[in-house]
């Protein structure tokens, strides 16, 4: 199972890309993407939203299930990829690149320090 080392993660299945400018991008992971199946349906949050960490910001359908989505970080959603509404199997064809779900603008840099590197999320997903 493909786990960039470079990203942060939750044990909910989120993956987080520090931008390097105070903004990081968030997607699901594709051990939660293969565990849901084919996408069908993503609710995205609204650009200007404020997020807190640990509470649902959006929602991932697939034909088996659907999944809540929690923000990983404290912030506010500067960016939502708009191409998933047409197309949300981007998230299952490619997690880490086009299948992004939003970008926040973080209220608390110190909260990445929370955050579980490659390693210790393998370990919590049992990959």
């Amino acid at each position: 199972m493909e786990l960039p080392d470079k990203l942060k993660y939750t044990e909910s299945h989120e993956w987080i890309a520090d931008n390097g400018d105070g903004t990081v991008t968030v997607g699901i992971t594709a051990v939660a993407a293969e565990q849901l199946g084919d996408l069908v349906y993503v609710e995205l949050p609204q650009v200007g939203a404020k997020v807190t960490r640990g509470t649902n910001c959006a929602v991932v359908e697939s034909t088996k299930a659907a999944a809540e989505v929690y923000a990983p970080l404290s912030g506010e959603v500067v960016a939502s990829n708009e191409d998933l509404s047409a197309t949300p199997g981007q998230v299952n064809e490619a997690p880490y690149g086009k299948g992004w779900l939003f970008k926040i603008k973080l209220s608390d840099r110190g909260e990445l320090d929370k955050l579980l590197a490659r390693d210790a999320y393998a370990k919590s997903a049992g990959v």
